[in-house]
């Protein structure tokens, strides 16, 4: 595409089917003539080991000699960091196989390709570039004439085979066997299934409409259907912002979506926090604490991974000091949250038996050794809460209103598995070295916890002395481009009475049936013009439209909700080449369902409040409840 002329071209992503096309004429620079050349790619849903592209060329200017390659490609790196060691290559005439490791751990890859073609006059040769072996196929083209080439490679790693390569090899074999229709039919197929279960339809708006499906779309894709021990970064698959690290964006922003919709997928992402909890032991342990705390980022053993300096965004000579992994606590918090939050959507009982009791109780006992004691009750001291403008304070209220809900429901779901279970219950505290005594003193914890309520003004402060910073003069900023810790400085943001993110508002979504229509109101009215809206976080835009909407203001809720559904389709940040906003697509599934719908459930059933914006005529989606589907269905009359 460096040569000629390119007219005509198009690229676009079929998300109803998970298809990615290409389409364009090209003419070349000498008397070749002009082409149509047509790509069609996808990565099963139906078999994740299967990968297919086909690629259509059609010769408009008389005969033509045309030359298609394709190859498995090894030399790929992580930000300039070689990924791969080659084990083994190989190719044929028409079969290519690569096998390679990682250069730390050693895991295994092993991929298989074969070239199928609609026509008989075609000629192939193997090609065995070290760490690319390929193929290379020729034919002639008579005017008007045209091929197809199929690509479809097999891939396992020694994760699922104890012989990745012949298991690819296998898989290849079979899928040649069915051919393309038949693998595009089944991988259709469950994205039908997938759509069914999961669509959102809003009419009245395209550009929502489009938003919301593209979302929920590239959630999907970073899902695993059948691994417990992957959950979804924060950039998903997409980019390689934050290296992949998973973080509380899963189980606050993303998990909801998948609970209610696709609850197998929700307890896959979830038995990742399980299969590495010996990482958040590790980690308590290494802070001098019992119990487990959960990584900030997390990767495959669960350990902390957060890097500890990184370069300055203005002088990269010289490096910022990033405190999240050592001090934003409350993420332990929100997984705790995650599970209990699939339990009552669910009612998966061996689940919660087998896994999240033990969760929640083990990372319960990690706050009881955490929490400070003081003249008046519990403090927790320097900490992050979700608004990283401030750092190193103390009694953040999300942070300490988290950990309280968490001690609460530890006490409660010991008592639960007591009544159900006495057998693992007796089991569980001689592991976990629960006692009466230790029940007692998380009630204590969970009762006196700091946390500043003003019960005459409503107002909850975001944490001790935050009040009492001097507020940004607004008016001086009205056409920033910048976020306000760039402009401020780092020092300078965390001296001021800016967020980053939602932080007391995100604790009023998430614990809504706490907090009286005042509360609500006061800390609206307060922490919504002190938020860094366009320019802060991107987690932050779908919960202020979910808060809207609780309040009763969807016209208002709407502006919040577009700037997150904005964040990746017209990369509203500047930022959408790290990779996709994983807990932004998710949150804006939130805003709609929780928010705009106001969907709440009860003890046996649900209830909705709509509140929909003026200009929006349908908001139809399905959820599941109990092994029940539901579908709520609203309409402007």
């Amino acid at each position: 595409m460096d040569r000629g002329r390119v007219e005509d071209y198009a690229r676009y992503i079929d998300l109803r089917s998970g298809v990615l096309r290409r389409r364009l004429r090209w003419t070349s620079d000498g008397d070749i003539g002009r082409f149509d050349l047509t790509f069609e790619r996808f990565a099963s849903l139906a078999d994740p080991h299967l990968m297919v592209v086909r690629v259509q060329v059609q010769a408009l200017d008389g005969p033509a000699s045309v030359e298609i390659q394709a190859s498995l490609n090894s030399h790929v790196d992580n930000w300039g960091h070689p990924h791969w060691d080659l084990v083994s290559q190989g190719s044929s005439h028409q079969m290519v196989s690569l096998e390679v490791a990682t250069r730390s751990t050693q895991k295994t890859l092993a991929m298989s390709a074969q070239l199928t073609t609609n026509r008989e006059d075609v000629s192939f040769e193997g090609r065995d570039d070290r760490g690319n072996p390929g193929i290379r196929l020729r034919t002639e083209l008579e005017e008007g004439g045209s091929f197809t080439v199929d690509k479809l490679v097999a891939m396992y790693t020694s994760r699922d085979a104890d012989d990745p390569l012949a298991a690819s090899q296998s898989n290849l074999l079979e899928a040649i066997r069915l051919g393309y229709e038949v693998l595009f039919n089944e991988h259709k197929d469950a994205w039908r299934e997938f759509w069914n279960r999961s669509d959102v339809i809003l009419e009245g708006d395209d550009e929502a409409q489009l938003a919301i499906r593209h979302a929920l779309f590239q959630l999907r894709i970073a899902a695993s259907s059948d691994d417990e021990r992957v959950s979804i970064g924060a950039k998903t698959l997409s980019g390689f912002g934050y290296r992949g690290h998973v973080f509380w964006d899963n189980e606050i922003f993303v998990l909801p979506f998948f609970t209610y919709t696709q609850p197998s997928l929700a307890r896959n992402m979830l038995m990742y926090r399980w299969n590495t909890i010996q990482g958040a032991r590790r980690k308590a342990a290494d802070n001098g604490y019992v119990g487990a705390q959960y990584a900030w980022e997390s990767a495959e053993s669960g350990d902390e991974v957060t890097p500890r300096w990184v370069p300055d965004w203005k002088d990269p000579t010289k490096k910022i000091r990033i405190w999240t992994g050592d001090i934003q606590i409350h993420i332990t918090a929100d997984i705790a949250y995650a599970i209990w939050q699939y339990w009552q959507v669910t009612g998966d009982d061996e689940f919660m038996r087998h896994v999240g009791t033990p969760i929640i109780l083990e990372t319960a006992i990690f706050w009881g050794d955490r929490v400070e004691p003081v003249s008046d009750g519990y403090a927790l001291s320097q900490v992050i809460g979700p608004d990283e403008y401030h750092h190193h304070v103390d009694n953040n209220a999300f942070t300490n209103a988290m950990v309280r809900w968490h001690l609460e429901k530890a006490v409660e779901l010991r008592e639960w598995l007591h009544q159900t279970a006495p057998e693992d219950v007796t089991a569980l505290d001689r592991r976990l070295g629960i006692t009466a005594e230790t029940l007692t003193k998380w009630r204590d914890i969970a009762g006196r916890l700091k946390f500043n309520h003003d019960p005459k003004t409503g107002l909850i402060e975001q944490f001790d002395g935050f009040f009492e910073l001097p507020d940004v003069e607004w008016d001086r900023y009205g056409d920033r481009t910048a976020s306000m810790q760039s402009l401020l400085g780092i020092e300078g943001a965390n001296q001021h009475q800016v967020l980053k993110q939602a932080d007391v508002i995100m604790l009023l979504c998430l614990l809504r049936d706490q907090f009286d229509d005042k509360t609500w109101r006061a800390n609206w009215d307060y922490y919504n013009p002190r938020t860094d809206h366009s320019y802060g976080s991107s987690l932050g835009p779908a919960i202020h439209a979910w808060a809207a909407c609780e309040l009763e203001r969807p016209d208002i809720a709407y502006k919040h909700f577009m700037r997150a559904a904005r964040a990746d389709l017209q990369d509203a940040r500047g930022n959408a080449g790290d990779g996709i906003h994983a807990a932004s697509a998710g949150g804006l599934w939130q805003a709609l369902v929780f928010g705009f719908a106001g969907l709440e459930l009860t003890q046996d059933s649900h209830r909705v409040s709509p509140r929909l914006p003026t200009h929006w005529k349908r908001l139809s989606f399905s959820f599941c409840h109990r092994g029940e589907r539901h579908e709520v269905d609203i309409r402007r009359a």
